[in-house]
């Protein structure tokens, strides 16, 4: 786990190194001033020895000013590798998140990835601060104090080191039963972060529906939640406080009481004495900041763990040793192929699919809800793999080509269409970073597109917000199919893409398929019987399983489950489920 965070320090080793030795060098000038006291006291003021007092006078200052200079380099590399080292995480977790499967994807929450990002890539951030600077400064001053303190009088000595055993106690204490509590807190943080997700992306449906005291109860319940974790972590580390200051003030007590007898005997000068309580305080304040280190840790090694499982996470899905990086045609071809999203799931998505798709055919999917239809799209390119079977795209495996080249030469409109910020241009250059206006014109022109693009007062550079909230259901399908075809794919999918699209549209859009991408191999899913009863061929999957293949009239003759549904649709019945 360790190693994972560390390996993201990279270019921000030098700061790192530098903030550590600079935090070294100011201890040391912190050190000396208390031995230049003595010196003030001892070999000026009580020596009536003026000159003594000017020359360490004098070192003090100086040694005050290198202790400033160096405590700021300290804090100025500091703070340059823990924002590097955050800015690092960041872009490895999210690079590797580019990098997961659906199965992958799947395992996490988008509330969870998002608090992984930030809150808990900032506990880190404040952590590593903590640790290249305090982690050095703290022991370093321990240890210098208390080896200078020995020097002047072993026996006082051994109070601070009662002092440190009986802090040390207790802080383990402590931080044994934080940890935990700290971290159930961060997934109380997951569950606050979907409350806000899903209630700002469905603000609409909560409007139309006047739920909003409902969502506000909700909120403030997982808001409540975090309080009380919190509440209950933080009642823990305030007995740090008391244990600090029962240390600092019983240390100044006994230093009081047997030094003023040492000194009495003359064991002990007065400047001694002096120079034992400065470094009384140099050591509990040291331990005052390894118990504030000791809190940070207990909260950054929970979002540690959170963080690591994501970087830690690898796809299920690889590229071969040698792929092939070129597909010769559309051809699909489904062995065998059976599909579990669990693999210890004992009944399979999809069961024994046997099809050989010829490229150029449009192939009509239709089906019930929960029939499977998205799943078996899915796996053409490789969104998911097959349990069992494999399947082939122009007599190739799939797992044979290389992803990147695969789905470049398989373009899917996925159920759930999703346009991002930013002009129609650059919506539609998601399919073809270097497509040409004229280019992206006429995919929107095949798409029927055009036509509600050409109102917009500046068309093309119309700006689209978040999500696409300001086109409807509609336009956003047409302009996510227009997207999908500037990829000039060898097999195109269209699950249930139209179906916000009224029937003269869609068939506008069928029609363009047909005379303009002949060769492209089309899956259009649909629970309109009308947007696939020209298709060459149409798969009715019941159940994970192929119920039923043929044409439109075929299938009237054969399938029952089709004759059904075209029946209820022709009659006004509805759609599939009915």
């Amino acid at each position: 786990m360790l190693k994972t965070i560390l390996a993201q320090v990279k270019q921000y080793k030098l700061p790192s190194v530098l903030s550590i030795v600079f935090a070294a060098a100011e201890v040391v000038m912190e050190v000396i001033l208390p031995l230049l006291t003595a010196g003030i006291i001892d070999e000026g003021i009580n020596a009536g020895n003026l000159s003594k007092v000017y020359l360490y006078g004098g070192l003090m200052i100086l040694a005050a000013l290198l202790s400033l200079t160096f405590g700021i380099l300290a804090g100025k590399f500091a703070a340059q590798a823990s924002t590097g080292v955050a800015c690092n995480l960041r872009d490895s977790m999210y690079e590797n998140i580019q990098t997961y499967s659906f199965a992958n994807i799947d395992k996490f929450s988008t509330a969870g990835l998002v608090t992984r990002l930030t809150t808990d890539v900032t506990n880190v951030q404040n952590a590593y601060q903590m640790i290249i600077r305090i982690c050095v400064r703290a022991p370093f001053t321990l240890v210098s104090a208390l080896v200078m303190s020995m020097l002047v009088s072993v026996k006082i000595s051994m109070i601070f080191i009662v002092a440190i055993i009986f802090l040390g106690c207790i802080l383990a204490v402590i931080i044994r039963t934080t940890m935990p509590l700290f971290d159930r807190v961060f997934h109380r943080y997951d569950d606050l972060n979907a409350s806000i997700q899903e209630n700002v992306s469905a603000i609409r449906v909560v409007k139309a529906f006047v739920r909003e005291e409902h969502e506000n109860t909700k909120f403030e319940k997982a808001a409540e939640n975090i309080y009380k974790m919190f509440v209950k972590a933080e009642s823990n580390l305030a007995f740090n406080n008391p244990a600090m200051m029962i240390s600092v003030y019983g240390s100044i007590l006994l230093i009081s009481w047997f030094g003023a007898k040492m000194i009495t005997v003359g064991d002990l000068t007065t400047g001694e004495l002096t120079q034992l309580f400065q470094y009384v305080m140099s050591i509990l304040m040291s331990l005052m900041m390894i118990s504030m280190i000791f809190v940070m840790l207990s909260m950054s090694i929970a979002s540690i763990r959170r963080i690591c499982e994501v970087l830690d996470e690898t796809s299920d899905l690889a590229n071969p040793k040698h792929p092939i990086c070129s597909v010769e045609n559309g051809s699909v071809v489904f062995e065998n192929v059976s599909f579990s999203y669990q693999k210890d799931s004992q009944k399979p998505v999809l069961s024994n699919i046997n099809l050989d798709i010829r490229a150029g055919e449009t192939i009509g999917i239709i089906g019930g809800t929960g029939s499977a239809k998205s799943s078996l799209v899915n796996l053409i390119s490789r969104l998911y793999d097959v349990t069992e079977g494999r399947i082939l795209i122009g007599g190739r495996d799939v797992k044979e080509y290389d992803l990147e080249v695969l789905r470049n030469q398989v373009s899917v409109v996925l159920q759930k269409n999703e346009l991002f910020s930013g002009s129609i241009l650059d919506n539609l250059r998601w399919g073809d970073e270097n497509a040409t206006e004229e280019e992206c014109i006429q995919a929107c022109q095949w798409a029927c597109a055009d036509e509600f693009i050409e109102k917009m007062p500046i068309k093309y550079n119309t700006y689209i917000e978040q999500g696409g909230s300001n086109v409807s259901g509609g336009q956003k399908q047409r302009l996510c199919i227009a997207r999908a075809l500037l990829k000039k794919p060898k097999i195109l999918i269209l699950d249930d893409s139209t179906s916000a699209v009224d029937t003269a549209t869609d068939a506008k859009i069928r029609k363009a398929f047909a005379e303009e991408i002949p060769d492209t191999t089309k899956f259009i899913i649909a629970q309109r019987i009308s947007s696939i009863q020209d298709a060459d061929r149409i798969i009715v999957l019941e159940d994970g399983k192929v119920n039923g293949l043929g044409t439109h009239a075929e299938l009237l003759e054969s399938n029952e489950i089709y004759r059904a549904v075209y029946e209820g649709q022709t009659k006004g019945g509805g759609d599939f489920d009915h």
